[in-house]
């Protein structure tokens, strides 16, 4: 009797029955140690140690049964489901290694889908050309070339569609742009979010537009992130030809200053286009800001205008800033003014009454305030900011408190007040300031006690944040 580990069986045999389960145990562990790490690779060792170490144990025995009365043909089914299985697990496992652990920014996170989609689909097609010829003997360069009659064919019946990819792939070989980048093609403007075999996904404010790849590479288009500089978005204006140019680019350009969209560091800059058209560009960090950034300036500029007594979009209708309004407005704050009511009669000709929109400054760090604006309606914020660039908020403005003390003391301010509702305000100009402030000492010694229980509150908001008060201020928030 033959020694049975000379049989050609054996030595197959006990590999299955020995490291199949060695080999399940290490997988196992592995995929323990993956899927508590959250790795992607997780699941493609799953499917190895589930499905293809057990299928792969099967061939290597049915491989071994060539003497006994066993159909070849399960031999071949068998190698077939474990060669696409490890296609499977290869194209998985490039994916993993290339792109799924990509960092943030690097060509393999930039790369677009389509380029991907190739890929897999070649794998896909030479493995099946592979498995087919070792494992049953096909023929494939027949098989490529009826392929290529094949598609011949067919590209004649969709040489529409096949247009679509070709030139997408012609435009991603030349790279344009890139995922994330703004493009402009004149009636549609966004971010390109997707490209793959038919078309390019670009995000605008009215949602996704699909533009088909021949389409986009028969046209021309701008690449808004490739320019060196920060965007600069332009917005076009209209005022009446009376209004004094000097005066309205003055007042766009202030503005557009305090956008929160503004790029930092970059200032704006208007012009007359002649005919009482303006333009004025804006920088923004990003072509994504245009719009809200559009939208806040023309907002806030229709306030700005109507206070500057201009004339936006040639309107001359102001309902507001009114006889009657001035004489409520001086009434109320009489007490406030310490004058009687006839005295505050005499005022309404030479104060105003102004608004404000929210989110809009009342008044600027290192300004020196034209007069007191006392709160009618509305609430505002006061805020200082630190050498580091933080805001700490230190009181909110309501009905009948006092904005630009400073106006007495022709100082200017280290802290701004913004407008957290719409505010109504009262403007006493400076002038007239002087002139009560001579007449009655006690709106002086009002006016100075506000002084210091704002600088008290400012002191507070710094040690609030534990943040030191800066030595070479002297605090004061107004």
């Amino acid at each position: 009797m033959a020694e049975i580990w000379r049989e050609g069986w054996f030595w197959p045999a006990i590999t299955v029955i020995v490291g199949l389960p060695i080999a399940l145990l290490v997988l196992s562990e592995v995929y323990e140690n993956l899927r508590r790490r959250g790795h992607p690779a997780a699941r493609i060792v799953r499917l190895v140690r589930t499905v293809v170490l057990p299928v792969a144990a099967l061939l290597v025995l049915l491989s071994q049964t060539s003497d006994l009365d066993v159909d070849v043909n399960w031999t071949r089914i068998v190698a077939t489901v474990l060669g696409f299985l490890i296609i499977v697990v290869l194209i998985n496992g490039l994916n993993v290694a290339l792109f799924s652990s990509a960092r943030k920014g690097s060509w393999r996170d930039r790369l677009p889908s389509i380029f991907i989609d190739v890929g897999r689909f070649l794998v896909i097609i030479i493995g099946i050309a592979l498995l087919f010829s070792w494992v049953w003997g096909a023929d494939v360069g027949g098989l490529f070339t009826a392929l290529g009659i094949g598609s011949i064919v067919i590209g004649l019946a969709l040489q529409n569609a096949v247009g679509s990819v070709l030139s997408g792939l012609l435009l991603l070989f030349e790279q344009p742009f890139q995922l994330g980048d703004w493009l402009d093609l004149g009636d549609v403007r966004g971010q390109v979010e997707e490209v793959n075999w038919r078309s390019v996904h670009i995000r605008t404010i009215r949602g996704v537009q699909v533009v088909p790849n021949a389409e986009l590479a028969g046209s021309s288009f701008t690449n808004l992130s490739r320019k060196l500089t920060p965007y600069s978005a332009c917005e076009t204006v209209q005022f009446a030809t009376e209004d004094a140019p000097h005066r309205v680019i003055a007042v766009m350009e202030s503005v557009a200053a305090d956008l929160p969209q503004l790029a930092l560091g970059r200032s704006v800059s208007a012009c007359s286009l002649g005919g009482g058209q303006y333009e004025i560009t804006i920088p923004l960090p990003s072509p994504g800001l245009h719009f809200d950034a559009a939208v806040e300036f023309h907002r806030v500029l229709w306030y700005a205008a109507r206070r500057a007594g201009l004339h936006l979009d040639r309107d001359y209708f102001d309902d507001f800033d009114t006889a009657d309004r001035r004489h409520e407005y001086v009434r109320r704050a009489c007490t406030l003014l310490h004058c009687s009511v006839e005295q505050g009669d005499a005022l309404v000709d030479r104060v105003r009454a102004e608004r404000y929109t929210q989110g809009e400054k009342l008044q600027h760090v290192g300004e020196v305030p034209e007069g007191i604006r006392i709160i009618m309606s509305g609430q505002a914020r006061m805020i200082v900011e630190t050498a580091g660039g933080i805001r700490l908020p230190v009181t909110d403005l309501q009905r009948d408190e006092l904005v630009g003390l400073t106006s007495l003391t022709r100082q200017g301010i280290n802290a701004s007040v913004h407008a957290m509702t719409e505010v109504e305000v009262l403007l006493v100009p400076v002038v007239v300031l002087d002139e009560l402030v001579a007449a009655r000492p006690e709106l002086a010694r009002d006016v100075g006690r506000e002084i210091d229980n704002r600088r008290r509150l400012v002191m507070e908001a710094f040690t609030a944040a534990r943040i030191e008060l800066p030595l070479s201020s002297r605090a004061i928030a107004y």
